[in-house]
C-alpha cells in the first residue's frame, strides 16, 4: 500500500489514486467533473485550472481535498489550497504530484496537512525537511503571527 506524510508523520494511504477514465468507488478520489456528477463522494482532487468554488458549499463533507501538482513550476495549487482553508474547509488537504520537497513548508503554510510524493522511498528525507524553518516572515494560514508583527 502507498504510503505519504500525513500530519507530520508517515502512514499508509487508504486511498486509491483519481481515475479518470474509470468508474467512481466509495475509497476513490474523484476528479473535479466525477464529483460534480456525483456530489455525495468523499474525495476530490483539483488540477490546475479547476477552480475550488464548485467544492465551497460541500467542505464540511469533504474527507479529502487533493491538489495535484502535474508540475513542479505551477504555482495554482498553493492559492487553492489557501483559499480552501480560508473558506472554512478543516479536512486532509495533500498535496500530489511533482512539488519538490523544498516547497512543502510553503504548503504546509498554505494549508496543506498531507503531502503524497512521487516516490515514497523519499518520505523521511520529506518529513524531515518540514523542518528546515523555524521561523516565518510570511503570514500565512497558520495562526501564528509571522515575526515581524511579533515585534
Amino acid at each position: 500500500m502507498p504510503r505519504l506524510i500525513k500530519d507530520g508523520a508517515i502512514v499508509e494511504d487508504a486511498w486509491l489514486p483519481v481515475d479518470p477514465e474509470g468508474e467512481p468507488g466509495d475509497n476513490r478520489i474523484h476528479t473535479l467533473a466525477q464529483w460534480q456528477a456525483n456530489p455525495s463522494a468523499n474525495a476530490v482532487q483539483l488540477e490546475p485550472g479547476d477552480e475550488p468554488w464548485p467544492l465551497l458549499e460541500a467542505l464540511g463533507s469533504l474527507e479529502l481535498i487533493a491538489v495535484n501538482f502535474p508540475v513542479f513550476t505551477d504555482g495554482r495549487g498553493f492559492s487553492y489550497a489557501r483559499e480552501l482553508r480560508e473558506k472554512g474547509y478543516t479536512g486532509e488537504l495533500r498535496a500530489t504530484g511533482h512539488f519538490q520537497r523544498d516547497q512543502m513548508t510553503y504548503l504546509r503554510r498554505v494549508g496543506c496537512n498531507a503531502f503524497a510524493l512521487d516516490d515514497d522511498s523519499k518520505l523521511e528525507a520529506a518529513l524531515a525537511s518540514l523542518q528546515d524553518f523555524s521561523e516565518h516572515y510570511q503570514a500565512s494560514i497558520e495562526p501564528e503571527l509571522p515575526l515581524f508583527r511579533r515585534r
